[in-house]
């Protein structure tokens, strides 16, 4: 059964406790998430997106025991992807010719991921629907995840269905922000920010400043994933103003892997270095090889710099720091500075591959790649130490 968030308007969602990646395997859920959608009794009823499709079966069967699904009049799909519209070719089946308002590029989508000729109804930003006491507005949000992505205001109810902007992979039963975790939430969303939303900073920056000028009475925004804020609209939208803007705290992550701990000990004098130099920079040291990948990027965007070591293995690097910066690679940081070290013996060459990648990631090089032969001895960690320092210097100002 659904949930009703106020008189006219039930959440009809699925809560996925178990689900621990996200996008195949590309993003860590360590607290589940829920896949959030909305059904508004008004004059016309409207059903706001659906969930992912493993669970459509038990999503259409559930919103029978809420609805005649025969009296939904409208589907509104917010964003075209299998998370919130995987339910619709079982719901489709069963309401053929119910219309679905979306954008032009939102259907196109469909199209090519479902191969229905559904009842498609285009809008564009400033277009309405009216359902009774509640008139629906549409705002495109291009880019806030994908390029099909829009919002739906909801105004009698003075709700903003935001899909994707504003949520977190975060399951719970009670549904609002002020209900749960405060630490947690925020991590939650900062952490869904960094690795989803990151990317398009600029077109996010925009639509929030849209949406906040647009002085909307909001009493909730309710996303498609997490909870519904309702206290903490305020907090949530100044963070997203903030993590849209080139974001930085004052400190200094240094991400590496290691084979025979040679890497690893060049990796804490550094942190060392960098700690005498400054000793209120908070500094994060990550394995990459054993610390979670979505968390490692998470410190990355909270960054001011960062610093990459891996040994040299057969002339390139491990497969840990490959991947992890083809991801940081995907981020599209600005205004951050790095540095790249490494272990060799025979041969080197690891280190240099680094810094091309930290370079074609848009990440400002602030020291010489960094090499030890073999393993450090004191007088080399000493070495590594001062490497830290200067590290420090060259990014946090004399």
């Amino acid at each position: 059964m659904g949930k009703r968030i106020t008189d006219k308007v039930t959440w009809v969602g699925k809560i996925d406790w178990e689900l621990k990646t996200f996008h195949g395997d590309e993003l860590s859920t360590h607290k589940g998430t829920s896949y959030n959608s909305y059904l508004i009794r008004d004059e016309k009823t409207v059903l706001i997106d659906t969930v992912w499709n493993p669970y459509d079966q038990e999503f259409v069967a559930h919103l029978k025991e809420d609805i005649d699904l025969q009296a939904i009049d409208a589907i509104v799909v917010n964003h075209s992807e299998s998370d919130h519209s995987g339910a619709l070719p079982v719901l489709m089946r069963e309401i053929p010719d119910t219309p679905i308002y979306c954008t032009k590029k939102a259907e196109g989508i469909l199209r090519g991921l479902y191969h229905k000729d559904w009842n498609f109804h285009n809008v564009k930003t400033g277009d309405t629907l009216c359902i009774g006491e509640n008139t629906l507005t549409f705002v495109e949000a291009p880019m806030c995840h994908w390029p099909d992505t829009m919002v739906t205001y909801a105004d009698k109810e003075e709700i903003l269905f935001s899909n994707d902007v504003f949520g977190q992979h975060y399951a719970t039963e009670s549904l609002y922000d002020d209900t749960v975790n405060q630490k947690d939430l925020f991590d939650e969303a900062e952490k869904y920010y960094a690795n989803i939303l990151n990317i398009y900073n600029p077109m996010v920056n925009r639509k929030v400043k849209e949406i906040v000028g647009m002085n909307l009475p909001l009493k909730m925004v309710a996303p498609s994933h997490g909870v519904i804020w309702t206290n903490h609209i305020g907090e949530i939208v100044e963070k997203y103003l903030q993590w849209s803007t080139n974001y930085q705290e004052h400190q200094i992550t240094i991400i590496y892997d290691t084979m025979w701990q040679s890497t690893r000990r060049m990796a804490q004098a550094i942190a060392d270095g960098i700690r005498d130099f400054d000793p209120t920079v908070r500094v994060v040291l990550m394995n990459a090889a054993k610390d979670d990948k979505n968390d490692i990027l998470v410190e990355v965007f909270r960054s001011k710099a960062i610093m990459v070591g891996s040994p040299t293995v057969n002339m390139g690097i491990t497969y840990a720091i490959a991947g992890l910066l083809e991801m940081i690679h995907g981020m599209k940081c600005k205004n951050k500075k790095a540095a790249a070290f490494g272990s060799i013996g025979w041969g080197g060459g690891g280190e240099k591959r680094i810094q091309q990648r930290l370079e074609e990631a848009g990440f400002e090089i602030a020291a010489e790649p960094g090499k030890q032969l073999w393993a450090p001895d004191m007088e080399a960690e000493r070495k590594w130490r001062e490497y830290g320092k200067a590290f420090a210097a060259a990014v946090l100002g004399a």
